[in-house]
């Protein structure tokens, strides 16, 4: 046993301690060298929108973001402000130009764990990388900069390089070159021509104009080939359903019935006709928001058609339920939905985020969400006519003037008599009293409407106080009492009457009324699906000759905001429709306690009527009841003649007008309420509400001021903020959405999210340049997709030159061009049009689905639409939320519940399956069989060639043919098929067929 050394444990320490010496000399070395001497892969100067604000997010918000309630320390590094301030300890965590003065330099390099940032227990560790990005960038003044996104665009030229056919190329070159990338060659004439009829018009190029191309030797044939498919009708096709996966199209509203969005299919038609027309984008996206409102209609130049109304269906595609607990909730989740929707389709920005609080990474205040949310809730749902035309209104014009005209011809008549009435009987005045059992909601039977609104054409702007009534002789009767109508333009014609919005407050409303084939409803909280077993009592059906008082019971929703709508028509399973005998009158709305209360009648006063005056009045359309009286008490005597050959021909006039103004086509649209400034939701909570109401207004992170008018619903200015040239997102957003769709993936990769947790564009300078180009040449979307089109960039092949894989792994750069898989629909698409089955008859009503005996549950049809859709295109199929189709799912089309501006794309092996198993594909592979077995005269290699031609635009190769021979050859030897039958045999080509749409070349652009 060795003797006890005590210099041995000595030494033992000592060689620890002076470990522990050198080691924190070389952290302290390190430590040092990373204040001054940086690796060579940092950046030479460091950029805090594209290298420091990213760790920032990712790294440090969580603890030190905009949210107050989590954060720590009371350390915000989200603004400039709060990272420099002076701390508690008399420190700052950023010292800009100090890295030794800087706390956060400090505590991301510390190796104690109760001291380094971000804390071990959050599993967001700092690399090497991102704590040498921090710490230069603040040792060269940690410049602070807004979110690239909210930075004005400017334009920056590139520099020019050889073989450049625009900017874009220019711009991408920069990066090609600064990578050490090689370019790809250009594509083969095949490829691009299929390359451009897909992602163009979403079909295969025809035979006829791929030989055309293909033969096409000038200098801009490539040009030619692209004007062709820019034109075509097909590119309002297939780009109309792009903007679907935007504003999540349905034409159901899912949920346990799937009720039907009534005319949703009209909005994918104005969609077809707007991108083949090149409507502008601010044009459109006005429409999309304000359509109704606006001043300037835009009419279908072919059918008169009222366009920018139908834009406003995108906010009606949403999911609704019919019998929710919390009416309140359902329609706080439905405003929830349409803000979401809206600010990531229109400015790629998740602002649903601030419901509960403040965004926590993006410049979205809570009370940003709540100023949208008032425009929302100002905003009603209503059935809207689709018939609406340029000739319709002016024949609405022309009955006006009409009127006015038999007006002043009675007036003028009339004006010569000069006799002086002392009225036969005197009378109790218009009495407002009001009880405390009951209060007036609208009173009708003055000349006003009593501050109701009037949608639509049939109540007109007033109460029917002064016409002139007609006997079946056209002969002038007498002159009408006050009441709202809807029979101003004859009965089936579309109009509602909404009282404003008031909190039920009393047991019962009720609505003194008569009419045929109408209905009144009590809405609460905007709520539209009314139905029994919950709400079915606040709808009922007016059918009724004579004055009727319908009594709704309303006590349930006591301390529930509600609104009275009165209407010609009625509701079959949530769905419009207008008789041609349609009409409701009303007297007059109330609200009360127990039973029906008395109303005092609105009778002349009994006073005496100066007749020139009470005509003067009437013909100015501002004559009391009074003076209706007293002209009416002469007509009843004789002694004002209502009699005249030409009155009668005016009132034949406007009969004949009449009978061309009735509405028989609807849509679930929306329309103007009354403007409500919303209380901010504590928590997100409808049920606890802050004190102070939030202004109707845009994000203030955009513009600080508040350009919103205090009436209306603040759709306007919406639309004015979105579409104002200094907006920084929208023509960035929409530039970047068509790069997506032509190059398969964003400049910005994130399409729908711009903020904070998006991904940094990959040619900034690029998007900017695109934006300000779109913005310039007057916001023209085919414009745009024609210049991306003409680039080299999109002519390149989608070969990888060798070096690439490397240095840009993920192809962000584009030295070639990325390969693509088709979407569902183009490839469905594709398949009809190969097999020559494809019908490419445009618009109307949608085909209905094809239920499989697996596609089961509540509000399934009762009957099933045919299996190949009846050939139409599948934009034309039927989207049932609870029933959809089985092939677009597997092929990635999204479930419509929010926006969508990126599809996934995946790779599962129901696809195959489908491909292989499908009767649908099963049907196509016949098709194109049957095609190629009645060209007799052609040989077995011409007619592989020619299905090759069909399915991938180019003729089969040597090694192709060959396996295609023994591929046919040994099938029909399986099949005991003679070798003189095979060129002839359609099972034999239709397996070949069926083969060859399994090929993966056959669903991918390459």
């Amino acid at each position: 046993m060795k003797a006890y050394n005590p210099f041995v444990k000595l030494k033992s320490y000592y060689f620890k301690l002076l470990g522990w010496m050198i080691f924190l000399s070389i952290s302290a070395l390190s430590f040092n060298q990373c204040t001054q001497d940086y690796t060579s892969s940092l950046p030479k100067k460091v950029d805090f929108n594209f290298h420091v604000r990213p760790i920032l997010v990712q790294k440090c918000f969580l603890c030190h973001g905009p949210d107050p309630s989590s954060r720590e320390a009371d350390l915000r590094l989200d603004t400039f402000e709060g990272a420099t301030a002076l701390l508690e300890e008399g420190r700052k965590a950023i010292e800009p130009g100090h890295i030794k003065k800087s706390e956060l330099v400090k505590r991301i390099n510390y190796n104690d764990p109760n001291l380094v940032m971000p804390p071990p227990e959050s599993n967001l560790k700092l690399s090497q990388y991102e704590i040498d990005i921090l710490t230069k960038w603040i040792d060269q003044g940690a410049e602070w900069k807004p979110h690239w996104a909210f930075i004005p665009p400017k334009i920056t030229l590139p520099k020019k390089f050889e073989n450049s056919k625009n900017e874009i190329d220019d711009f991408l070159q920069q990066k090609i070159v600064s990578h050490k990338l090689n370019n790809a060659p250009t594509a083969e004439k095949n490829s691009l021509i299929r390359r451009v009829s897909y992602l163009l018009t979403g079909l295969p190029p025809s035979l006829e104009m791929l030989e055309n191309y293909l033969a096409d030797s000038s200098s801009n044939a490539y040009e030619k080939m692209v004007d062709h498919y820019l034109n075509a009708e097909a590119f309002g096709e297939r780009w109309a359903r792009h903007w679907m996966d935007v504003t999540r199209y349905a034409e159901t509203k899912g949920h346990e019935f799937d009720y039907t969005i009534s005319g949703a299919w009209q909005y994918r038609d104005y969609l077809i006709r707007a991108f083949n027309d090149d409507i502008p984008y601010d044009q459109l996206v006005t429409e999309h928001i304000a359509g109704d409102l606006l001043d300037s209609v835009r009419w279908n130049p072919d059918n008169g058609l009222n366009e920018s109304q139908l834009g406003t269906i995108f906010y009606t595609l949403g999911e609704g339920k019919h019998s929710p607990v919390d009416i309140k909730k359902e329609e706080v989740d439905r405003i929830d939905n349409i803000i979401d929707v809206t600010t990531k389709s229109f400015q790629g920005l998740t602002v649903s985020c601030a419901k509960c609080h403040d965004h926590k990474f993006d410049p979205v205040p809570t009370s940003d969400y709540y100023s949208l949310y008032g425009i929302f809730e100002s905003t009603r749902i209503s059935p809207k006519p689709a018939n609406v035309t340029y000739h319709q209104q002016k024949d609405i014009e022309a009955i006006t003037t009409l009127k006015d005209s038999i007006k002043i011809f009675l007036a003028n008549k009339w004006k010569s008599e000069n006799i002086s009435l002392t009225p036969k009987h005197k009378s109790i005045e218009k009495s407002h009293t009001e009880s405390a059992d009951f209060e007036i909601l609208g009173d009708f039977r003055g000349a006003h409407l009593d501050g109701w609104k009037s949608d639509g054409i049939a109540f007109g702007q007033k109460t029917t106080l002064g016409n002139p009534v007609f006997e079946k002789n056209n002969k002038v009767k007498n002159l009408s009492v006050g009441k709202a109508s809807s029979l101003n333009f004859g009965s089936g014609v579309f109009g509602a009457l909404r009282s404003s919005d008031f909190i039920i407050e009393k047991d019962f409303i009720g609505v003194k009324t008569k009419g045929k084939n109408a209905t009144i409803r009590i809405i609460i909280d905007n709520f539209q699906l009314i139905q029994y077993p919950i709400y079915g009592g606040l709808t009922k059906k007016v059918n009724a000759e004579n004055w009727v008082d319908l009594k709704f019971d309303v006590a349930p929703w006591k301390g529930h905001k509600a609104y009275v709508e009165i209407m010609p028509g009625q509701f079959e399973k949530h769905v419009y429709q207008l008789q041609k005998d349609a009409f409701v009158e009303t007297k007059y709305a109330l609200s009360f306690n127990g039973d029906w209360p008395e109303i005092p009648e609105i009778l002349p006063t009994g006073k005496n009527t100066d007749l020139q005056k009470a005509i003067a009045n009437w013909t100015k359309n501002s004559a009391s009841p009074d003076e209706i009286d007293a002209i009416n008490q002469l007509l009843s005597r004789g002694q004002l003649d209502g009699n005249y050959p030409h009155i009668k021909e005016y009132a034949q006039q406007i009969k004949e007008l009449q009978n061309q103004l009735q509405d028989t086509s609807f849509f679930e649209g929306i329309t103007d309420g009354f403007a409500i400034n919303s209380k901010i939701f504590i928590r997100g909570s409808h049920n606890e509400l802050s004190e102070e109401e939030v202004p109707r207004g845009f994000l203030s992170g955009i513009f600080s001021e508040n350009r919103f008018r205090s009436e209306g619903s603040g759709r306007m200015e919406l639309a004015k903020a979105i579409m104002d040239p200094s907006n920084p997102l929208t023509s960035r957003v929409m530039v970047n959405r068509i790069w997506h769709y032509l190059f398969g993936r964003g400049l910005v990769e994130t399409v729908d999210n711009f903020g904070l947790q998006g991904k940094l564009p990959s040619h900034p300078e690029l998007l900017d340049f695109l934006a300000l180009k779109f913005q310039n040449e007057g916001y023209s979307i085919k414009k745009m997709v024609k210049y991306m089109v003409m680039s080299q960039t999109f002519r390149k092949s989608v070969e990888v030159p060798d070096g690439n894989k490397t240095n840009d792994p993920d192809n962000l750069y584009l030295a070639n061009f990325p390969i693509r898989r088709l979407e569902s629909e183009a490839i469905r698409d594709g398949l009809l049009m190969v097999a020559g089955n494809l019908d490419t008859t445009m618009f109307g009503n949608p085909v209905p689905v094809y239920l499989t005996p697996f596609m089961q549950g509540r509000g399934r049809p009762h009957q099933s639409g045919p299996m190949d859709g009846n050939g139409r295109r599948s934009l034309y199929l039927e989207v049932r939320r609870n029933f959809l189709q089985p092939m677009m799912l597997t092929f990635d089309r999204p479930i419509p519940f929010s926006t969508f501006g990126k599809r996934n794309v995946t790779n599962v092996p129901a696809q195959s399956l489908i491909l292989m198993n499908d009767p649908f594909v099963v049907t196509q592979a016949e098709g194109l069989a049957k095609e190629i077995v009645t060209q007799k005269n052609l040989s077995i290699d011409e007619k592989i060639d020619a299905i090759y031609l069909k399915t991938l635009s180019r003729n089969a190769r040597a090694k192709e043919k060959e396996q295609a021979k023994i591929f046919i050859q040994t099938l029909a030897k399986n099949t005991e098929i003679p070798e003189q039958e095979i060129l002839v045999n359609v099972e034999i080509w239709k397996a070949y067929c069926h083969s060859i749409f399994n090929l993966k070349e056959f669903i991918y652009l390459i």
